[in-house]
Parts: C-alpha cells; structure tokens; sequence
C-alpha cells in the first residue's frame, strides 16, 4: 500500500525491515511496547529497528551497556502509512485540538442547560412544564447521534440557511476565499456542539432533577427553610453543591467519551477531528494512527478519571484522599 505502484519484491522487503514486519508477532509487539515506553532500550547498531537514530525518539541516553542504552524519551507512536513522512503524534497534534474544542464546547452546553433545566424539572415537580422537559429528555437520549447529525444538518444548514446562515459541513479552520490563508470559522462549531451534547444534556437534566429532590428531602435543607431563607439562597448556597455529585460522574464520563466517540459527528459535519481521522485511519489501514489514536483517548480516560476524584473532594468534604 504505501509502495503503490512502485512495488516490487526487493523495496518490499526494505519496508518489511523497516517496520519490523520481517519479524516473529511476539517480537513486533516487543518493538511495539518499546517504542511507546519512556523508558526503553535502543541499539547502537545501525540497521537496528531499536536504532538510536537521531531525531527519531529525542531521547536522553541514561546508561549503556556495550551496544545497548537505556533511554528516557517521549512516547514514540511510529509514522503513518499513508500520510508518508509524517508521525502518528503529528497527525493526532492536528486533530486533537479540533476534537476537544467540539467536546467542550458539547459538554459546556449539557451541563449549563441540563443544570438549569433540572433544577426548573424538579421545582416544578409533576407540573406540565416537568412533563414536557422530561419528555424532551428521554427523547434527546433516545435519538442516536448520527441520525440526529443528519437532522440538523439538513434543517438548519440547509432549509433553514436562509436565516441560520450555518453551513451543512465545515471545519474549525478554513481556508479563505483565495486559498491562502486559515481562518477560524465559530459557527462551524455550533451544530455539531448541539447534536454531541443533546445526549448528555438529556442525562445531566435526568440526573439533576432526581439528585436535586433527593437533596430537598434533606434535614438540612429543612433546617435553612426554618431560618427563613429564600428558596433561591437555599438552592444555590446548599442544594446545588450537594446534587452535582452524580452530574459530575456523568459529565466525566461523557466527556471522555465524546473526545473517542464523536465519530459520527465529526463525519457528518466534516469537522477535521480526531474522529474522523480515525475513520479514515481504518478506511485506509493505517495501523499507526489507528493504535496511537486508541493509546490517547485510553489516556484521556485515565487523566479525565483522577481529576474527577479531586473535584468529588472539592464538591463533598466527607470525600477524603486517601
């Protein structure tokens, strides 16, 4: 494949010893974990796959012993195959940043309207305006995402363009009219932030709603009503704080989540991100960027993970580090 047309038996065993592929399964996943490991052995022998080859790992060399040094370096996720001359990590730096824009951006929304919309549901208990939210809800977390990517993009990139002025697909950055330059286009942003974030808005607003009159039920919350206080100082000094422990569970999740899973999304709308890079990835057999792209996103799990422990401490003083 990356050969293409040039193919013959002598460059492809070349390829073949470059990558390692000459080599026994057990021995390229050796390769394999070496390459990613911080701390890793490299051979001073050139023609080595494990050769120390300047500017290839950027690495600092710890100790040696004969031809074989123990070296501090940055993960080394290997070059694509089908981008030539370009490393997993700099494909991923590309789309990366695209992808966690549009997540934020998504996550921003469910949790500020799903917040807002929960505390309304559960003030206004068994009223029509909680019928209608929660109904709203289940049906925003019953529509999948590709179709309800479709949906949007049709209705308001396309019927409704007249008056929405958003476009059907389009990207963070966009050339301009003359091909020169890259410029940041924001409304690109909103409908594709919209439809990734009408799931997890419907489960924030889920959440919310049930967590905030589990809270109400509290003596404490009955205490401050005996003091005289305003709902609304109730609400937002004693309420709120104790009912977002399970939203912040959730939030975290989705988020880390949305960062591996906007792959619909971003193909819909054309949005350059990692998601999209990704299907390309597997379209094209690039196994490079498919395995560094799922390293990351496991990453961003874990990292997502701990914060979350550390703001459960902020969020519940009872929550103790241990």
């Amino acid at each position: 494949m990356m050969l293409g047309q040039n193919e013959d038996s002598e460059q492809l065993a070349l390829v073949k010893a470059k990558y390692g592929f000459d080599k026994p399964v057990t021995t390229q996943y050796a390769y394999y974990i070496n390459d990613v490991s911080p701390l890793s052995f490299h051979s001073k022998t050139k023609g080595d796959y494990t050769y120390l080859e300047a500017g290839k790992y950027n690495a600092t060399i710890l100790c040696s012993i004969g031809n074989t040094a123990l070296v501090l370096k940055y993960p080394y996720l290997r070059d694509s195959f089908t981008k030539q001359g370009k490393s997993v990590a700099d494909v991923l730096g590309e789309t990366l940043p695209n992808t966690f824009v549009l997540a934020l951006s998504a996550i921003s929304i469910a949790m500020l309207l799903g917040v807002f919309l929960g505390i309304v549901s559960a003030l206004y208990k068994d009223t029509w305006l909680d019928k209608t939210i929660q109904i709203l809800s289940t049906l925003g977390m019953s529509v999948p995402s590709f179709f309800s990517a479709i949906l949007f993009a049709w209705l308001f990139g396309y019927v409704l363009h007249a008056y929405t002025h958003l476009e059907m697909t389009g990207s963070l950055y966009e050339l301009d009219d003359f091909g020169e330059a890259m410029h940041i286009k924001w409304k690109n942003l909103i409908l594709p932030a919209l439809v990734l974030g009408i799931r997890p808005l419907a489960v924030v607003i889920q959440l919310m709603r049930n967590s905030l009159l589990e809270v109400f039920n509290q003596d404490y919350i009955r205490t401050a009503r005996a003091k005289g206080l305003s709902e609304f100082q109730i609400i937002r000094r004693h309420a709120i704080k104790n009912a977002l422990n399970p939203v912040v569970t959730a939030i975290s999740g989705w988020f880390a989540s949305m960062l591996a899973g906007a792959v619909f999304v971003e193909y819909i709308f054309g949005w350059n991100g990692l998601g999209k890079e990704i299907v390309n990835a597997l379209n094209t057999l690039d196994l490079p960027v498919i395995m560094g792209a799922v390293l990351v996103i496991a990453s961003l799990f874990v990292i997502i993970n701990i914060l979350v422990d550390l703001i459960y401490v902020w969020l519940d003083p009872k929550v103790k580090l241990q």
